[in-house]
């Protein structure tokens, strides 16, 4: 089994830089164009399922990766981003002047962040072991998944596979918007074979 797994493309709120979780603002023109691009590279493979997290970014992220075809989408509560409270919806700036400590410690000691009303790590940490299970176990050997959902969602898969502490969560390799990971499940075991890739943007800018 291979699953691929992709976050949502360039979204208003991104540009503005302010927090969504479970909030939500629309594709930039850049947001869905990559989308669409990483669909084309993408065109070759038959997936069987697309699990997708259910904010509208998301969703429409998986409809333009998977454009004429007939894939099922799955919403997938547990899929959605890590949910951030009073922080979404205000710019990365004020969270940093209202909430000096919590925002320092999400972004450079995840370890001690203490979410104010969002969730915590440890709760994050659990829905996405969880629903990573759920779907390696729904689905059979041979067949080709491809998951859309959020940064820190992702983020959270590579520190349950890789197995690294909370301390280290924020670990190259960054993820961009539309960037690929791709998962291979063989013996019961996950290994990373891609990791958040964005060749696919690159050569089709070059090519127009």
């Amino acid at each position: 089994m291979k699953i691929y797994i992709t976050r949502h493309g360039e979204t208003e709120w991104n540009k503005l830089g302010k927090m969504q979780g479970w909030k939500d603002s629309n594709l930039t023109i850049k947001g869905i164009e990559d989308a669409k691009k990483l669909g084309k590279s993408l065109a070759h493979i038959e997936f069987d399922k697309i699990y997708c997290s259910p904010l509208r970014r998301a969703i429409d992220t998986a409809n333009y990766i998977k454009g004429d075809k007939n894939t099922e989408i799955i919403i997938t509560e547990s899929l959605k981003e890590m949910g951030f409270g009073s922080w979404e919806g205000m710019e990365y700036s004020k969270i940093s002047e209202s909430y000096p400590t919590q925002h320092f410690n999400f972004w450079n000691k995840p370890h001690l962040y203490k979410p104010i009303d969002g969730e915590s790590f440890d709760v994050l940490f659990d829905r996405v072991q969880k629903v990573l299970n759920d779907i390696i176990n729904c689905n059979n050997y041979g067949d080709n998944i491809l998951i859309v959902t959020h940064a820190v969602v992702i983020k959270a898969i590579y520190a349950i596979i890789k197995n690294y502490s909370l301390e280290n969560f924020w670990n190259p390799p960054f993820i961009h918007g539309t960037c690929l990971t791709i998962l291979e499940i063989k013996d019961n075991e996950i290994q990373i074979v891609l990791e958040a890739d964005i060749s696919h943007l690159e050569k089709l800018d070059i090519i127009g």
